[in-house]
């Protein structure tokens, strides 16, 4: 019987005062992982709360980092936010151009990148039901619809205005997002491991973005 990988689920909020998906401007506001039986914050400084979340990282027991989107926007935004502060985060990515985004690359960054967090592996939850569901079915694979498809209520806000949430609306949309990420990765297993990153040990770029 093969077995079951811990997930955690994994969601970022930037400050869309400016830009909010400009790493080169905008600051993480709020990282939301979800555990299996909790979800934890991390919030504030925005040096503080990346420091914190390596730290959580380093100490849970291996298992997979589940984004929706996260190649493209999550893990190479923080990747760049960690190395304004000077902060390894344990984070290791490696430019993959063959992964089709929704949308176009962040400012300033290449586009889409597999990675790996310590001794947790990631998937890209977005990825795998766009590669199965979405042309199947013919729906959009935004986390909400799909979210929406399966029975579960996500919290929903205007994604231009994250800056005017107060702080309990942010912690309670990021942990729905990371929350969701996880379920619907969960749903899948274990035939959704041959959707985790593999990461090429000889690629030349598998570290944080600078």
């Amino acid at each position: 019987m093969t077995r079951r990988p811990i997930v955690y689920g994994l969601d970022i909020e930037t400050d869309t005062r400016d830009d909010g998906l400009d790493p080169r401007v905008a600051p993480v506001l709020t990282v939301a992982l979800s555990l299996g039986s909790h979800d934890e914050i991390f919030s504030g400084r925005e040096s503080t709360l990346l420091f914190d979340l390596a730290s959580r990282l380093r100490s849970l027991p291996a298992g997979v980092l589940a984004t929706w989107n996260g190649a493209a926007f999550d893990l190479p935004f923080l990747a760049h936010r960690a190395a304004r502060h000077q902060i390894d985060l344990g984070l290791r990515l490696c430019h993959d151009p063959s992964i089709k985004s929704p949308h176009p690359p962040l400012p300033g960054l290449r586009g889409a990148y597999r990675g790996a967090w310590f001794r947790h592996s990631h998937l890209d939850a977005y990825r795998m039901y766009k590669g199965d569901v979405g042309p199947v079915l013919r729906v959009s694979c935004s986390l909400k619809s799909i979210a929406r498809l399966v029975g579960l209520a996500p919290i929903e806000v205007d994604r231009t205005r994250i800056h005017d949430l107060s702080r309990e609306a942010l912690h309670a949309y990021a942990s729905s997002d990371a929350r969701l990420a996880r379920v619907l990765t969960e749903r899948r297993m274990p035939g959704a491991a041959r959707f985790i990153d593999r990461l090429d040990p000889l690629a030349d770029d598998t570290t944080a973005i600078a």
